[in-house]
């Protein structure tokens, strides 16, 4: 069964461009297109669909109207999954949006656009429940929390650090050992010595993981 998408932006260009890449894959729907928080909400509301893909910044005030959208979206539709895309790299916004949970949203710079398959994955990711934050914030927080002296992250090993930002960017174990060509085995042994170098309760969960790790690096 298809993934049915809202999408919602409000530059007509960058929207009818996206919405053809997307309905360039067999698997994704597109049941409707908005250009506001209003007619986003309105769509949801009687499209019933599993993901919502909307801009950061939208009429009426073009600020974070697609926090506020995901916002919404926790204590209405908890089952709509939500991806955000942003021009801002800024950790702060990341943030905002898993505030309320992690469990199906999504945080990509604008620039995914252009690299369909992360988009893609992304959707196919949040409606199976997961999380995915853009590497470049994920990056920008390891790399304010290694400037910073000391660092917690500071003891932990090369390979270490390598999972820990697989890890923030929203991938389960079977992803990271596929893209560091490790073990899962392996990949569960790094993530508890990391868990236990920063003091962190452990979780088995993926988007709770993505989560505290976020928090961890943002705190």
């Amino acid at each position: 069964m298809a993934i049915r998408i809202v999408l919602a932006e409000d530059s007509y260009l960058v929207r009818e461009g996206v919405r053809r890449l997307l309905e360039t894959q067999a698997d994704l729907e597109v049941a409707a297109v908005c250009e506001d928080l209003d007619s986003l909400l309105a769509a949801v509301a009687t499209q019933r669909p599993d993901v919502v893909v909307t801009d950061i910044r939208m009429p009426p005030s073009g600020q974070d109207e697609g926090i506020r959208a995901a916002r919404e979206l926790r204590e209405t539709s908890p089952e709509v999954g939500v991806v955000v895309l942003s021009q801002h790299a800024d950790p702060g916004y990341a943030l905002a949006l898993l505030e309320s949970g992690a469990d199906r949203r999504a945080y990509l710079l604008k620039e995914r656009v252009d690299e369909l398959e992360q988009l893609v994955a992304a959707i196919r990711t949040v409606a199976a429940g997961g999380s995915v934050v853009d590497p470049k914030v994920v990056e920008s927080l390891v790399a304010a929390r290694t400037g910073a002296a000391p660092s917690p992250l500071d003891e932990l090993t090369p390979r270490e650090l390598d999972v820990l930002r697989e890890m923030a960017e929203g991938r389960n174990n079977a992803a990271i050992a596929a893209s560091l060509v490790l073990s899962e085995r392996s990949v569960e042994k790094v993530i508890h010595s990391i868990f236990l170098k920063l003091g962190l309760g452990w979780e088995t969960a993926v988007h709770k993981r993505v989560k505290a790790v976020l928090l961890y690096l943002a705190d």
